[in-house]
């Protein structure tokens, strides 16, 4: 184990680990967009969880640094704030960002007049990832309440493909959803298409998902920080009456599973990372095929014939 301090708290990790890890084992909270837990290899996209270390003269990404024995971060300075709002500020150019920097935000309601005037398509409120959105937690966190760099609405085509609906409007290219496609389910249906200030996540020619290989596991959607990708099915659920954990009944696999329930009924469901069978990964079947749950055609009791007619019997009788 290797020991180390981290905004003065003294925490122990393994050999091997970076920063960030470290510090988000230990419950110490610092700001990224990029960082996948399944993906060892760091890819230090979004530079937002930059810290500072004792004895060295410039930040590092916490995402990439390794940690060392002894060694001093501090993960909250005047120059680390100052360099992640203006990291911030670039990244809220190409995103919706009045209701991120809006004093209200926290009491504002998806039928309340916005008195900033801003677009449906544009407000927190009505965005499916509300509340559940990483950059609003980021924009909360470091504390931006205005931006320097203006902000142009890009007017992309928003896909509705089967189960995952892409709106790239919303997207902050860091990059999660091309890296779990490739590098954890080894599929690679979408990647980063054109070049330079054109840059955005697509399918190979712009197909559909149907016809870029996509496997339909919702790798993409769980991993996505903002409302970029969403499962098509719940977008509008809001957030959930409560949470369950279960086992997905289809195969013998028994990977681990949760579900939000919304009016008694299963809005969207997510794999458990901790699940040791699936480690955080499922298959359509257990991401989006939860639905025959609350069908009104299916089996609630056993059946077995008598006289030629199905009736219900007790578990013992069947």
């Amino acid at each position: 184990m290797i020991a180390l301090t981290i905004d003065g708290r003294k925490v122990e990790t393994q050999k091997g680990k970076r920063i960030l890890e470290a510090a988000l084992d230990n419950g110490i909270y610092i700001p990224n967009l990029c960082a996948i837990a399944d993906i060892e290899l760091p890819f230090g996209a979004c530079r937002l969880c930059f810290v500072e270390i004792e004895g060295q003269k410039a930040p590092v990404t916490a995402c990439t640094e390794p940690v060392r024995d002894g060694m001093i971060v501090r993960t909250v300075t005047p120059e680390i704030t100052k360099m992640r709002r203006t990291i911030l500020d670039f990244i809220l150019s190409k995103h919706p960002h009045e209701c991120l920097t809006c004093h209200r935000r926290e009491i504002c309601g998806p039928l309340d007049v916005c008195l900033r005037t801003v677009s449906v398509a544009e407000r927190c409120v009505t965005c499916p990832k509300d509340k559940r959105c990483e950059l609003q937690k980021v924009v909360a966190y470091v504390g931006l309440d205005g931006l320097k760099a203006p902000y142009a609405y890009r007017n992309l085509p928003v896909y509705d493909d089967p189960l995952i609906a892409r709106d790239y409007n919303l997207c902050i290219l860091c990059g999660k959803c091309v890296r779990v496609c490739q590098e954890v389910r080894g599929v690679g249906a979408i990647a980063f298409t054109h070049r330079g200030s054109e840059t955005v996540i697509g399918t190979i020619f712009g197909e559909t998902l149907e016809h870029a290989n996509c496997k339909f596991c919702g790798a993409c959607v769980d991993v996505c920080p903002v409302g970029a990708l969403t499962e098509r099915g719940a977008r509008w659920m809001g957030m959930p009456d409560k949470v369950v954990a279960t086992t997905c009944p289809y195969c013998g696999v028994g990977c681990q599973l949760t579900m939000e329930v919304k009016n008694n009924r299963i809005a969207r469901v997510e794999p458990d990372p901790k699940g040791p069978a699936n480690k955080g990964q499922a298959c359509v079947k257990g991401k989006f095929g939860m639905d025959f749950v609350t069908d009104p055609a299916r089996l609630t009791a056993p059946l077995i014939k008598k006289d030629g007619q199905f009736v219900e019997a007790t578990w013992e009788e069947a």
